[in-house]
């Protein structure tokens, strides 16, 4: 099962500007889901004069029993916001709650 959990889900029907791989290794367990992959993917969706470019962070985590992409963040964020973001999350322990909460949208969706 594949899952896009965002309200419009064309946001993200493309190919990422930027990935930062989180995690890779494939042998972590949650509950009954085996995580073999996590990232952030960066969509550039528009540049303003003043503001500079509005950006959609999403991440995306593929278990044994599917996929799931869900918004992380959005917004005028400024230069280099999918490095600072993936940097908040592994320095935060962030990354537990962005499989948490793919597991319990996979659950949902069942």
């Amino acid at each position: 099962m594949d899952i896009v959990d965002l309200h419009n889900p064309q946001r993200v029907n493309k190919t990422p500007d930027d990935v930062k791989v989180l995690f890779s290794s494939g042998n972590f367990t949650q509950d009954e889901f085996k995580i073999s992959h996590v990232e952030l993917r960066y969509y550039h969706e528009r540049t303003d004069e003043k503001l500079g470019n509005y950006s959609l962070i999403t991440s995306f985590v593929e278990t044994d029993k599917g996929t799931v992409e869900m918004i992380y963040d959005e917004g005028f964020r400024g230069d280099d916001s999918l490095n600072r973001a993936a940097n908040f999350l592994t320095s935060n322990l962030g990354i537990s709650g962005l499989i948490l909460r793919s597991i319990i949208s996979l659950r949902g969706n069942k």
